[in-house]
């Protein structure tokens, strides 16, 4: 590893950490794609082990020892700051481990998405980062094959939206539709058929629903307060919700996802 050590929060070479938020660092270089950044040493070893090309690695000097066998022979450059330096840098109070900016991959087109999935996780304008964040690893972690975004959902690539996931983004195929709700046109040409989760009249429980007996299911998951807008409630095939109890009407949707996800991930024999 190429290691130097920063005692100057304005150096140039740290430039990409200098309290660049996440559109900045989206925009930041010529090809359109931008980079983005994985906080902490798990985040960044499953980065890496999702085939991401590291740019550079901001870190305390007590992080070095672990990040030498993921980043040995990659040149990447590894800068050592202590905490209040970093601070400096950054501008976040704390940091749960080594922060590594990486080069944006393009995205994928929904087609490829759907290519081979039976299970997906459709968010509509979801707009939290850490929501993002815990519904993308519910997603993987939980028997779903893809995940497919509204225009106005916020990136997924986002640093709290790649942390709250603990790198698992990089497990799952995701795409943005370019038009909403006529995105879905896709997904029923493609064979799926559309479940919307809603505590709203007319939904059948989800423990009553075969989700096993359906080849290919799509999941809509609504934004955060709201949930599900009108114009996808009313194109689903089916309504359902998780059966509540004590007066609760709703979970957060991240809870929700993890409830859908575990039981529509479901699937025929």
């Amino acid at each position: 590893m190429d290691v130097c050590q920063i005692t100057d929060p304005t150096d140039p070479r740290v430039r990409e950490f200098a309290r660049m938020r996440d559109p900045q660092l989206r925009d930041s270089l010529a090809d359109g794609y931008g980079a983005f950044l994985a906080e902490g040493l798990v985040v960044v070893e499953r980065t890496l082990r999702a085939g991401h090309r590291p740019r550079r690695v901001l870190t305390e000097a007590r992080w070095v020892e672990a990040l030498e066998p993921l980043l040995a022979g990659r040149g990447v450059p590894v800068h050592v700051a202590e905490r209040s330096v970093l601070r400096a840098i950054t501008g976040y109070p704390e940091h749960p481990g080594p922060l590594a900016t990486f080069d944006r991959p393009p995205e994928r087109a929904v087609a490829d998405v759907l290519a081979g999935a039976r299970r997906l996780v459709v968010l509509e304008d979801t707009v939290n980062p850490t929501n993002m964040g815990v519904l993308f690893r519910c997603a993987a972690g939980l028997g779903i094959d893809g995940v497919l975004l509204t225009p106005r959902c916020t990136d997924p690539l986002y640093r709290r939206s790649v942390r709250a996931s603990m790198g698992e983004i990089f497990a799952i195929g995701w795409a943005r539709f370019d038009a909403w709700p006529d995105g879905l046109a896709a997904l029923r040409g493609a064979g799926f058929t559309v479940a919307a989760m809603t505590p709203g009249p007319g939904s059948v429980p989800l423990d009553a629903y075969d989700a096993a007996a359906v080849d290919r299911l799509a999941v809509l998951l609504g934004t955060e307060g709201p949930g599900l807008s009108d114009a996808a409630l009313a194109a689903a095939d089916v309504r359902l919700s998780i059966p509540m109890s004590n007066g609760v009407d709703s979970l957060n949707v991240g809870a929700a996802a993890a409830v859908a996800c575990w039981v529509l991930g479901r699937r025929p024999s």
